[in-house]
């Protein structure tokens, strides 16, 4: 009963903090991830293949965020045809304290599938979610104790309770992922009348380690003639990043606290 109440005792402490937390706060920096590169190049279509679709379309959408959306800083993991580790990815966006982790990708089926079309966007499965525990801590310089005065009010990290913060941060993390996902099918279904296969939760090793809300999102199937004719076109590319952009948009809207 004494640890119940102890418990319930920090957590009433920490309203406050959340509280300020949420006040004047600005989504600053985004870190866009275009799948694989260099020697992985992911799956292949008959015309194309997924590293280099998603490298245009992070491009496309990185110029689209710099041009609505100028007081953000846009950062890649990969900006030409490299090979970036999955676990440097999410270092990248760990170590610029990243607001938002972007991924991009495309689907793909095996023959007997190649019928299959459609977007769907993933955010870190919740039984994973005890990984980003070290990711967040990992990021404690940058993340809480750097700004601490103005985000999390004296963060302590000797304070048993600023572990239930990071706890917190965590679940948070994962509610803004879904919402933020949920904006982007959205978007794709309502801009561009894409076919949806919704937001799931998946063991992503890329999204697991991001200390900040994070989705990948699979922009079409490669594997489908249809589609990937679709995502190879400029037209295409352009409709998926300025769809991508709308969610920006709204999800900042909604998340930024005036």
């Amino acid at each position: 009963m004494k640890i119940k109440l102890l418990l319930v005792l920090l957590f009433v402490s920490l309203i406050p903090s959340l509280e300020l937390a949420a006040q004047g706060y600005r989504i600053k920096t985004i870190v866009i991830d275009p799948g694989h590169g260099g020697r992985k190049p992911g799956a292949s279509g008959k015309i194309s293949t997924e590293k280099a679709i998603a490298l245009k379309v992070s491009l496309k959408l990185g110029e689209k965020i710099k041009e609505a959306l100028p007081d953000i800083k846009v950062i890649y993991t990969r900006k030409t045809d490299i090979d970036v580790d999955l676990y440097r990815r999410a270092e990248i966006a760990n170590d610029a304290g990243a607001d938002l982790f972007i991924s991009i990708h495309c689907n793909s089926m095996p023959p007997g599938n190649k019928h299959i079309k459609g977007v769907e966007t993933l955010v870190a499965g919740s039984h994973r979610l005890k990984e980003q525990d070290a990711a967040i801590r990992e990021n404690a310089d940058i993340k809480l104790e750097k700004n601490y005065k103005s985000k999390y009010d004296g963060y302590d990290p000797s304070n048993p309770s600023s572990f239930i913060l990071l706890s917190l941060l965590k679940n948070t993390f994962r509610d803004k992922s879904i919402k933020f996902a949920k904006l982007i099918q959205n978007a794709y279904i309502s801009r561009d009348e894409r076919a949806s296969r919704g937001v799931k939760e998946q063991g992503v090793l890329v999204l697991q380690r991001c200390g900040m809300p994070a989705v990948l999102t699979e922009i079409g199937f490669i594997s489908n003639a249809e589609e990937e004719k679709y995502i190879y076109s400029a037209k295409g590319q352009d409709e998926v990043a300025s769809s991508i952009l709308e969610a920006i948009k709204t999800y900042k809207k909604n998340i930024e606290v005036k």
